[in-house]
């Protein structure tokens, strides 16, 4: 069986599985976007929407009247519209196969755009492997690869960091070990506000940021556990993970002090 990797959408209330040579890429807003980077066989796009409790259903059901190209289908356990669009691209043909596949009250809309004649098996996989997430389950903890969202938390953290620094020190930030004791700086100074969580959570990121930076074998994972979906920093060799939130915002809400030097060694030697 060929290799895969899941996405849990934000807000966990979807799954899927997707082959493991494909990554997440940025795309709009409602939308969802892989492909293979290195070999690319087509890029696989879903949407998902929630309605009544026969929204799936509907959906598939108006897709079939009023796309009169659409035929139905099934995949796995779900009833699909599935149509074809065929376009030119300079000297190139590619078709984009579309499947609406409802469940419940939900729709999901799913396109894989390819070359012409090329197969679809991989998407179809896909679709096939979709669960709805039920609101108020308990679900186990999972690691799923570094999602787009969380690259957004990671970067806009890191700016967040090195934009204070050269404000309020006046010193240059590089994203390395020496860092560090600006950062702290920042800490001893009351730069940031007990109550300013996501500030705290920016500084426990950036050290996390450090740490890959400076230390191999490691790379961001989104962690999913109940309401949680953050980014994590995850040791490939030993199977644990540094949680940038238990490295300051953890300490601050205990009452406690941060200490980013000793937080960083105790990362390192996890």
């Amino acid at each position: 069986m060929k290799e895969t990797k899941r996405f849990i959408a934000p807000g966990a209330w979807f799954s899927m599985d997707y082959p493991a040579d494909w990554n997440e890429f940025e795309d709009s807003e409602e939308a969802f976007l892989f492909y293979n980077p290195n070999v690319w066989t087509g890029n696989f796009r879903i949407s998902a929407y929630r309605g009544n409790a026969s929204y799936g259903h509907d959906s598939v059901e108006q897709e079939l009247r009023e796309n009169t190209s659409a035929r139905r289908i099934k995949i796995g356990a779900y009833e699909c519209a599935y149509s074809q669009e065929m376009f030119m691209e300079g000297e190139n043909r590619y078709v984009s196969h579309i499947w609406v596949a409802g469940s419940g009250d939900i729709v999901f809309e799913c396109t894989f755009t390819t070359g012409q004649d090329k197969p679809v098996d991989e998407a179809e996989g896909v679709i096939a492997s979709l669960r709805v997430r039920q609101a108020g389950m308990k679900y186990p903890a999972e690691l799923i690869p570094v999602r787009i969202s969380e690259i957004y938390q990671i970067d806009e953290a890191y700016e967040w960091v090195e934009k204070t620094v050269k404000e309020v020190l006046k010193k240059d930030f590089q994203g390395v070990e020496d860092d560090i004791q600006s950062m702290q700086e920042l800490v001893d100074k009351g730069v940031i506000p007990p109550k300013k969580r996501e500030r705290w959570l920016a500084l426990g990121i950036v050290l996390c940021v450090i740490l890959n930076n400076e230390v191999d074998g490691l790379e961001w994972r989104t962690l999913i556990d109940g309401n949680r979906e953050a980014p994590v920093l995850l040791n490939l060799a030993a199977g644990t993970w540094t949680d940038p939130m238990k490295l300051t915002w953890s300490k601050v809400k205990a009452g406690g002090k941060v200490n980013l030097v000793e937080a960083y060694v105790e990362a390192c030697q996890a």
